[in-house]
């Protein structure tokens, strides 16, 4: 249960009395069953849209942030995927994921606070990072290669463009509520001398800079953060995999705060520099989730993830279609 002292305890503390004590809480989140939740859950909302007008809708239609169009335009979103899929090899199986996602994907699997998914009444959650869902589905086909072909099963190499939604408020221009990602996900298995590690990472980068190469809308920059000193390696080999592409600028973040607790052992920033500013579009790193899915120490995962409404708005507007 939340802190009383924090407002978001506060607000909880309120709305348990007006529903008759903290137990139901205990109730819903505990006593019922899944099923048997999703019947009132379903019930209680049906009641709810019930009492709705069209003007309700309307209203909070034009209020609701998660509700409301892209920020973007269609076709600059529409050309920058077109940009982002040309960079992508044959190797990486392109998946259209749902847009929902099982309930806990999110914060069991990587960590994230339940608060900042939108969850729904049927015990699933709004898709809000791409990388989980592909996580998921690297791990079903991981434990299926482990079975058929042991130690010498072959990675795992999955993409997706997917539209997400994630609940917290973010400030600064270029903040959605909902966008849409480019996400890479490998999954493999750790062979010795982090050998997929580096061969994973360098093959990851040198697709996501040809992809913003491709964008033309300025230098690729590239963050590289070791986190743990035994990786220093997989550095290494990041640069080493950039050292031949010109339009690519490498250098070390070790100061970088966001991501500690959430990858491990290493992962990077990318973005764009224009006209002397820098502009992150994108990130990635290793992560532990097959690890724990599989309850297997050797699965290594390595994802990504490139954010194709930042990318679109620094693309150039379409040209005005002709009339007829």
């Amino acid at each position: 249960m939340a802190d009383p002292d924090t407002v978001e305890g506060a607000a909880l503390a309120r709305v348990l009395r007006q529903a008759g004590g903290a137990e139901i809480l205990n109730t819903l989140g505990v006593r019922l069953s899944g099923s048997e939740l999703v019947t009132l859950l379903l019930a209680a909302f049906r009641t709810r849209a019930g009492f709705l007008s069209p003007a309700d809708v309307l209203r909070r239609y034009a209020e609701d942030r998660f509700v409301a169009p892209a920020q973007a335009g269609f076709r600059r979103l529409r050309r920058a995927e077109d940009v982002l899929l040309s960079a992508l090899p044959d190797r990486y199986e392109l998946l259209t994921l749902a847009p929902v996602a099982p309930l806990g994907t999110h914060s069991v699997v990587a960590g994230v606070n339940q608060n900042n998914v939108l969850a729904t009444v049927r015990g699933s959650e709004v898709a809000a990072d791409p990388t989980n869902g592909l996580a998921l589905e690297a791990a079903v086909r991981r434990r299926e290669l482990l079975v058929r072909h042991g130690r010498s099963a072959p990675p795992v190499r999955l993409a997706t463009l997917q539209r997400v939604i994630r609940a917290q408020r973010f400030a600064g221009a270029g903040r959605f509520a909902h966008f849409s990602l480019l996400a890479l996900v490998t999954a493999g298995r750790d062979t010795g001398s982090q050998a997929f590690e580096r061969r994973s990472c360098g093959e990851q980068l040198r697709i996501l800079c040809a992809a913003l190469e491709a964008a033309g809308v300025g230098t690729v920059e590239v963050a590289l953060t070791v986190l743990d000193p035994a990786a220093g390696p997989i550095a290494e080999a990041a640069r080493a995999a950039l050292a031949d592409l010109p339009q690519v600028v490498v250098r070390d973040d070790p100061d970088r705060s966001g991501g500690r607790g959430y990858y491990t052992g290493w992962c990077f920033k990318i973005g764009v520099v224009v006209d002397g500013e820098r502009i992150e579009l994108g990130d990635g790193g290793f992560v532990d989730w097959t690890r724990r899915l599989l309850g297997n120490r050797k699965e290594r995962l390595l994802t990504s993830a490139l954010s194709v409404d930042r990318l679109a708005g620094l693309l150039d507007p379409p040209a005005p279609e002709p009339k007829h």
